[in-house]
């Protein structure tokens, strides 16, 4: 049995960060959306679980979140079969876009059927122990995200012009740019109010008439100005709308008619070291479909 699925990268059209929770991690509002630029998984049949992949310097060990998923999902349901999975690299990583975060959970979707499980129930919690973006990538679409990011809560889709993604080559330390924003320690009455907020903030938000925001920006911006400038250009080459994806270093701009991103692309042609995609908005319905859900 071999069979691929699509592994789709995320932006956020907004990333709040509330505060620091009593756990340590941060308080998160984020409205996730699934885009068109996509690796590639497929899985194969085998007695042992190993992973391949087409760019050499992603790790095929036991650091990556595909294996790290296959791994838990056996020891989890005591599954004793294993599969060869070959990963086709497209998703700039790092970037902020969640490919690794949409590897794990299409690999928990792809070995599901592989082995023939049923985990509707049971795939969202161990996705959250993959990663606090997993999960929402076992949904795809738009969604609100909460807590680290890992409560989800689907959103109508949203319609938007075309997009276009620009990546330079900077590696941003996640870890690090959360420690540099400094955040308050939230109360739990404050952390109720926030995510009240944070709930009526997404069910108006429209990203044509609403400012995208990233609380993580300046602080991106500041340690590497590399990553501020992508987002400067994109506004000067007519980018109706431009915000950080997750903690960078890739930058997403909203044009409002093809032919604009077409300019603009052409003219970041002349940065060798940024990376470009152009990309459009993949909705629910049709994120299911493309993974058979």
């Amino acid at each position: 049995m071999q069979f691929s699925l699509p592994s789709y990268a995320k932006i956020n059209w907004i990333l709040r960060v509330l505060g620091r929770r009593s756990d340590g991690f941060h308080e998160l509002c984020t409205i996730f959306q699934t885009i068109s630029l996509c690796d590639r998984l497929t899985f194969e049949d085998a007695e042992t679980v190993s992973l391949t992949c087409s760019d050499p310097r992603i790790p095929t060990g036991g650091e990556n979140l595909i294996v790290r998923a296959a791994e838990m999902l056996r020891a989890e349901l005591g599954i004793r079969k294993g599969a060869r999975i070959h990963l086709e690299k497209n998703i700039p990583s790092p970037g902020g876009l969640g490919g690794g975060s949409s590897n794990a959970a299409v690999a928990l979707i792809g070995l599901s059927r592989l082995w023939g499980l049923e985990t509707t129930g049971f795939l969202p919690k161990l996705a959250a122990r993959i990663g606090a973006d997993v999960p929402f990538f076992l949904f795809g679409g738009t969604a609100l995200g909460t807590g680290r990011g890992d409560l989800i809560e689907p959103l109508d889709d949203i319609s938007v012009g075309p997009m276009l993604v620009v990546t330079p080559n900077i590696a941003v330390p996640t870890g690090e740019i959360f420690g540099r924003y400094r955040a308050e320690t939230l109360t739990d009455t404050a952390q109720e109010h926030n995510l009240s907020v944070c709930r009526a903030e997404a069910e108006r938000f429209r990203p044509a008439a609403a400012e995208l925001a990233n609380d993580l920006e300046s602080t991106v911006f500041e340690a590497f100005p590399e990553v501020a400038r992508v987002k400067n250009a994109l506004i000067e080459l007519g980018a109706v709308n431009a915000v950080l994806c997750g903690s960078g270093a890739s930058v997403l701009g909203v044009f409002d008619k093809q032919e604009t991103r077409q300019t603009a692309e052409n003219a970041l042609d002349q940065e060798s070291t940024w990376r470009k995609f152009a990309v459009s908005a993949v909705s629910r319905e049709c994120y299911r479909e493309e993974l058979g859900l």
